[in-house]
């Protein structure tokens, strides 16, 4: 295999990656993530509730849900069914709604629930990893929206941890590729997501191969070339944040 990916990246380039804050207005926060080809809206919504087990206690809670719009792949993906549900869809939620709990202090939000919506429009490889890079911007554009209307919301400096960013790492004829697309993770040997705080520490890895295994080694190469890649994903997403909203 040439060292040049077929759209021309080295092992180890991130596809063009960029956010649009604000790119639809109901939602407190709303982010258009486009990474290579694959395009996700992530929103944040605010109810002023909580799940019942968190009633009385003070205590926010945040969860997610995931979905693949029918346009979003060569086939058309059916929508989903009251009874029918995607397992893969319930999987990937659940990851999106667990890494972006360890970047905030939910004790510190009032009794308030933060929905995060991660809709996928176009489907190119990587699309649960750029649902939780844009989703982290959209809770943090919620959060400055829940502020104008309730001074008493702390500073983000006592609310959140950190920042949180995740990228997708693949085994392809024995060479570690970051950042896969469709048909690299098609024929990938190893699968490996990777979510990370801004700080390097660990929030999840997903890994397993397809039909192969795999050494120590190339699992501690392949973290280590998602880590380098989340530090510069996590300096995208802190200059989308410095951008002024109009």
């Amino acid at each position: 295999m040439s060292h040049i990916r077929r759209d021309g990246r080295q092992a180890t380039d991130l596809r063009p990656l960029s956010f649009t804050r604000r790119y639809t207005k109901q939602a407190p926060g709303s982010v258009l993530v486009r990474s290579g080809e694959t395009v996700v809206l992530c929103t944040c919504s605010v109810e002023q509730t909580v799940p019942e087990f968190l009633e009385g206690t003070g205590k926010g809670w945040l969860t997610a849900e995931y979905a693949m719009l029918p346009g979003s792949t060569n086939r058309r993906k059916p929508r989903e069914r009251s009874g029918k549900p995607d397992g893969r869809g319930i999987e990937i939620q659940r990851l999106i709604g667990r890494a972006l709990r360890t970047c905030i202090h939910l004790d510190k939000l009032g009794e308030r629930t933060l929905h995060l919506d991660c809709d996928v429009l176009q489907a190119d490889g990587g699309t649960r990893t750029a649902s939780i890079n844009g989703a982290y911007i959209a809770l943090m554009d919620a959060l400055c929206f829940i502020r104008s209307k309730d001074p008493a919301l702390p500073p983000n400096a006592d609310l959140l941890t950190g920042s949180v960013a995740a990228i997708s790492v693949g085994l392809l004829e024995d060479r570690v590729l970051v950042d896969l697309d469709y048909p690299e993770d098609r024929d990938a040997q190893v699968d490996l997501n990777l979510v990370m705080t801004g700080a390097g520490q660990l929030i999840e890895i997903q890994a397993g191969g397809e039909e192969a295994t795999f050494t120590r080694a190339q699992l501690d190469e392949m973290v280590k070339a998602g880590e380098d890649a989340i530090l510069y994903i996590t300096r995208l997403q802190n200059q989308a944040l410095l951008q002024p909203l109009t």
